[in-house]
């Protein structure tokens, strides 16, 4: 189990780190890069199969902890999507919102205790 979770972890960090990088190369002129929609989703389905993993192999989880992320996830996944289907409206403010919410499921998981 614990390389499954291993693998799931560095699947997961992988597509976060593709929303973080697409996001803040295309602030200025502002655009969703097809990538940062594929790294969320990759993130978003990573994280819920880690969860999964470690409830069926017994561990304990901080749910508020899994909640937060999950919420902070899905809110970024949708901006992405939105971002992405509606390419002429994209602005700055949307390209800089999903990079900051990025930012922040990455300090959640590490500063949460």
């Amino acid at each position: 189990m614990s390389i499954l979770l291993g693998i799931l972890l560095v699947i997961h960090m992988i597509g976060w780190a593709i929303v973080l990088g697409g996001t803040l190369t295309h602030l200025r002129p502002p655009r969703i890069a097809t990538g940062v929609t594929h790294g969320a989703l990759t993130a978003l389905v990573a994280g819920i199969l880690m969860v999964g993993v470690a409830e069926m192999g017994g561990r304990d989880l901080d749910y508020a902890w899994v909640a937060v992320k999950l919420v902070v996830g899905l809110v970024v996944t949708a901006l992405a999507i939105f971002g992405a289907r509606r390419e002429e409206k994209v602005t700055t403010g949307l390209v800089g919102g999903i990079a900051g919410l990025t930012m922040l499921n990455i300090a959640v998981a590490v500063l949460w205790r």
